[in-house]
């Protein structure tokens, strides 16, 4: 059974940090007086919210200025591991370091417990999580790991209105994304099982887009635990350093770099079709002859024709599409040849499908411009998927 550490990133703390110090040290104390066996029982054994085999904790201070030093001071005198940024370099470098610092010192055998230093999570939630945490990864060697995530109710009135927003539209983007309901993706409170030390690790980003980066890819590996805890926030929840709009743009930056690529994709896309509507003496935007396109010689020719320029311009905007999301949207770091064989195949099936739906679409009459943003946007969203969980995985 692996040990409990409890990791804190801060920056710019406010005093309710050693008092939340200072109740988790009432927590380690306790699990101290009972051994590996004795834990492992108790936690087998006990519902109790109190219990958790707390073995230490971690804070990291993450740049914020000799005027913390101070609480910082008193964290390392109630017998907490700090370490210390020299500038400010964001929470996920914190959790990066936090962690890293923690296998040195306990071993690469343990789960991390990470809270926020801002008061937002309470100390018995805290517990609860790590509780929990215990709980679903003392399966033994062929259980799968669990993430455990305190979640918090959003539906209050006391909720700020930007945290319930963010929140919502986040979720929704989650499970668009991954297929997997989370109704908190933001939580700072979060049960890390040894198993995923490695990909917390490797995730990147500094920032606040670190976290939902790192729970989009651990849900590919590990199954999903929410806990409900508490929803504290405090005077408006001002002591958050999370930037509204900042923030959201790293958060979100995948699906906005794909979106934005798929737009210049589509730009590209248009423009070829349309122009070679025009060199075959067309227009994209009638119905074909007399508007029986599927009854006539005429409406035939218009049918192919349309189907034609469709698979001619996916040719030229996939080869930019490619390029452009390799490099910047997905950022893949993965082998090109082998991406640009599964890109290949997966374009491939786009020019099918796309001229396949443009041409069924224009025999029954449809105006081939109205069959093709149809086939476009079905195929925007397919596409997503498949390159970010084969293409660029």
């Amino acid at each position: 059974m692996g040990k409990i550490i409890v990791l804190i990133p801060a920056y710019k703390p406010e005093d309710k940090m050693l008092r939340l110090l200072q109740a988790l040290g009432e927590y380690r104390s306790m699990s101290a007086e009972a051994g590996t066996g004795q834990r492992r029982e108790a936690v087998k054994n006990t519902d109790r919210d109190d219990f958790a085999g707390i073995d230490g904790i971690v804070v990291v201070d993450d740049g914020g200025r000799e005027e913390y030093r101070e609480l910082f001071e008193k964290a390392q005198a109630m017998g907490c591991r700090v370490v210390h940024h020299e500038v400010n370099r964001g929470k996920g470098a914190a959790i990066r370091t936090g962690i890293q610092t923690a296998m040195d010192q306990y071993g690469a055998d343990i789960h991390i417990v990470t809270a926020d230093a801002d008061g937002q999570h309470l100390p018995g939630d805290i517990v609860k999580v790590a509780r929990v945490l215990l709980e679903k990864n003392s399966g033994g060697a062929d259980a799968g790991p669990v993430l455990v995530l305190g979640t918090r109710d959003f539906s209050g009135d006391d909720v700020p209105a930007r945290s319930m927003l963010g929140n919502r539209i986040t979720a929704a983007f989650f499970k668009i994304a991954t297929g997997t309901s989370c109704s908190d993706t933001q939580t700072g409170l979060r049960g890390i099982p040894a198993a995923l030390l490695p990909l917390a690790l490797d995730t990147g980003g500094d920032r606040y887009e670190y976290e939902m980066d790192f729970l989009t890819e651990a849900v590919k590996k590990a199954d999903l635990a929410q806990v409900p805890i508490e929803t504290v926030y405090e005077e408006g929840n001002k002591t958050s350093h999370f930037r509204p709009v900042r923030d959201s743009l790293l958060i979100y930056r995948k699906p906005i770099r794909y979106a934005l690529t798929s737009v210049g994709s589509a730009a590209v896309d248009w423009a070829l079709f349309l122009l070679l509507l025009r060199m075959f003496g067309l227009s994209a935007f009638s119905a074909g002859p007399a508007g029986t396109a599927g009854k006539t010689a005429g409406g035939t020719a218009f049918a192919k024709a349309a189907g034609t320029a469709a698979a001619a311009s996916r040719i030229g905007s996939g080869l930019f599409n490619f390029e452009l999301n390799r490099r910047w949207s997905f950022q893949s770091k993965g082998n090109p040849g082998r991406e640009a064989a599964r890109y290949l195949i997966l374009f491939g099936a786009n020019i099918l499908c796309n001229a396949g739906m443009v041409t069924a679409f224009s025999y029954t009459g449809m105006p081939a411009a109205v069959g093709k943003v149809i086939a476009d946007v079905t195929l925007f969203i397919a596409n997503y998927h498949v390159q970010k969980r084969w293409v660029f995985k």
